[in-house]
């Protein structure tokens, strides 16, 4: 009943720690934080110019990736938004999106690159992996990122990079072994990833509807919640024994006194207390979970779509996936308080090719929040 009371449910997003990591390739069509992306559209993918942080010009990594096909029309079958990020926490500063990069990707259900019929729900030991399509089946990617791969080493010609700066990157973590090997004749290469350590860990990322009341639809509190926190104000007042001059009166002033943005943030923690955990919200042609009241969106804000098209928001990434993301550090940190995604409304046809869209990001303005 209470969710019905919404124009429609918002999905939550959460991490799945125990996903088999196999189920996250490209021909399950999966949501996914960290690792490698795994491409919709095979050929041709990111690299390059592309995927270029707009502050140091360094390649991004993959962050995550949100299956979300739409049933308007025949070519958004299969579905995929995209969210990179530059790596470098000196790019990450307030209420500035320039280190990130959104690209969208969709096919029809008949495609050059995967079946008609539904992918396998498991992988067993009779399961032919390499017959599954995947993207270096159609060109070389990056070992390091996983990205459009148009270099080569030059000693071994085993591995490709997008990028001088990730082919130094793999020499230093255990390429070079690599490359000896390849020197002494041996055909055996390094069976771990060395480069993994500059990616973000992979997870699955799983959605269910969120349950909420009407006041939480609303995003405001209902009558009976604020008489709850008045009378809790009062007997809070009583119990400290504070002076008699500090009445009813003046609790109703403190509580006009609070700030906007104070306000703001206490909606946005009373929408996600029911669940702490959600890492995003996807809620196509709705309107964000705001963490703060400045520095919103708005549609001045946002840049229509190069097909002329207006963009609209789809989903929200949460300050709580930077838990799993292992980026704080003592100097400077990968930081945000929600990143909010638009994608052009009509969702129109870029073919084989992957479209940028666009993102907003909106930081905590209180540093005690």
């Amino acid at each position: 009943m209470a969710a019905a009371m919404c124009r429609h449910p918002v999905k939550l997003g959460f991490i799945e720690e125990d996903t088999d990591l196999s189920l996250l390739k490209s021909q399950f069509f999966p949501s996914k934080i960290g690792g490698k992306p795994s491409w919709l559209s095979l050929e041709p993918v990111l690299g390059g110019e592309d995927l270029k942080c707009q502050k140091c010009s360094d390649p991004c990594i993959f962050l995550m990736q949100v299956y979300a096909p739409l049933a308007m029309r025949d070519d958004t079958f299969h579905r995929t938004i995209f969210v990179f990020v530059c790596s470098n926490a000196s790019c990450s500063s307030q209420g500035d999106n320039s280190n990130f990069r959104v690209f969208r990707s969709q096919l029809p259900l008949i495609n050059n690159f995967y079946s008609k019929d539904p992918p396998p729900e498991s992988i067993d030991e009779g399961t032919d992996v390499d017959s599954f399509p995947s993207a270096d089946k159609f060109q070389t990617l990056c070992h390091v990122c996983g990205c459009k791969g148009t270099k080569k080493c030059s000693q071994c010609r085993k591995l490709h990079y997008c990028c001088k700066a990730h082919q130094v990157i793999d020499w230093k973590a255990g390429h070079k072994k690599l490359c000896q090997c390849a020197e002494n004749g041996s055909t055996d290469e390094p069976g771990a990833n060395y480069s993994a350590g500059i990616l973000f860990k992979e997870f699955e990322l799983v959605t269910e509807d969120e349950h909420v009341s009407e006041a939480d639809c609303n995003n405001s509190k209902s009558e009976e919640e604020c008489l709850q926190e008045f009378e809790q104000m009062k007997m809070l007042a009583e119990t400290e024994e504070v002076e008699d001059s500090f009445a009813t009166a003046d609790l109703e002033q403190s509580a006009a006194a609070e700030t906007e943005d104070d306000k703001q943030f206490q909606k946005f923690k009373r929408r996600i207390d029911p669940e702490p955990m959600q890492v995003l919200r996807y809620d196509r042609g709705g309107e964000p979970l705001w963490v703060s009241a400045f520095h919103k969106a708005t549609k001045e804000n946002v840049p229509n779509c190069s097909c002329g098209a207006a963009r609209i928001f789809e989903f929200q990434v949460m300050p709580q996936l930077l838990n799993y993301l292992n980026v704080d550090h003592l100097d400077a940190s990968l930081d945000w308080g929600t990143l909010c995604i638009y994608t052009c409304q009509e969702s129109c046809n870029p073919g084989n090719l992957y479209l940028e869209e666009f993102l907003w990001k909106q930081d905590f303005q209180n540093p005690g929040h």
